[in-house]
């Protein structure tokens, strides 16, 4: 069965000052490497008079493809950290790049290294991540007896409703954890008294923010 993982939904960026150096994340969902390239193509043309821009990002489910780059600092102390920062939070799909305005005193190797993976770490507060969930898309069909029994269950199981259609009978579409798909059946056959149909349209990944799923 597919695990969930934790992604960037949205990106968001902060900054810290270490002496008179600032150094300053940006960070970004990148569902691939084209897609992580591109945002770093574009914080550089943005900070291109900055002395450094260094990145990281992780792409897969099992985070299966890492890159970084220390952009001229010295081996190890940039984009290292800020890929250890992204594995010890355990983000999936991402990428940070830190930009570095030079303020004239040098850190050493420990300074630098402290310095962007605070700085990693604070563009990741400043942005949003959820869990990135296997789920299965349902469209389920009862009668008017059986709806609200039916929506009490998924409220219960905390199962995000995409759409509910009233005519003659009722259908609700849903995105259920797989998890808790085969439990979760048999409770709702049991609560209509067998008077509800299933169809599992798809599978999918979703997520849910503020409490609205979001399918991908």
């Amino acid at each position: 069965m597919e695990k969930a993982y934790k992604i960037v939904f949205q990106g968001g960026t902060d900054e810290i000052v270490e002496k008179r150096s600032r150094f300053i994340a940006a960070v970004s969902p990148a569902a691939s490497e084209e897609e992580a390239l591109k945002f770093i193509d574009k914080v550089k043309k943005e900070h291109w008079n900055a002395r450094h821009n260094c990145y990281a990002y992780v792409i897969g489910d099992r985070q299966q493809l890492q890159r970084f780059s220390d952009d001229g600092e010295p081996g190890q102390t940039a984009g290292k950290p800020i890929l250890d920062v992204l594995l010890s939070q355990d983000i999936h799909n991402a990428v940070i790049v830190v930009t570095r305005y030079f303020g004239g005193i040098l850190l050493g190797t420990g300074g630098l290294v402290r310095a962007y993976s605070a700085a990693a770490a604070k563009g990741l507060s400043a942005s949003r991540v959820v869990e990135k969930c296997p789920g299965v898309l349902w469209r389920l069909n009862t009668d008017y007896n059986g709806a609200g029994k039916v929506t009490y269950l998924l409220g219960q199981q905390k199962v995000p409703v995409l759409s509910s259609e009233y005519t003659d009978t009722v259908r609700i579409t849903a995105v259920v954890s797989q998890s808790l798909s085969d439990g979760l059946k048999k409770a709702l056959v049991e609560a209509t008294g067998g008077r509800i149909g299933f169809e599992e349209e798809k599978k999918v990944s979703f997520a849910v923010v503020d409490g609205t799923a979001h399918l991908f």
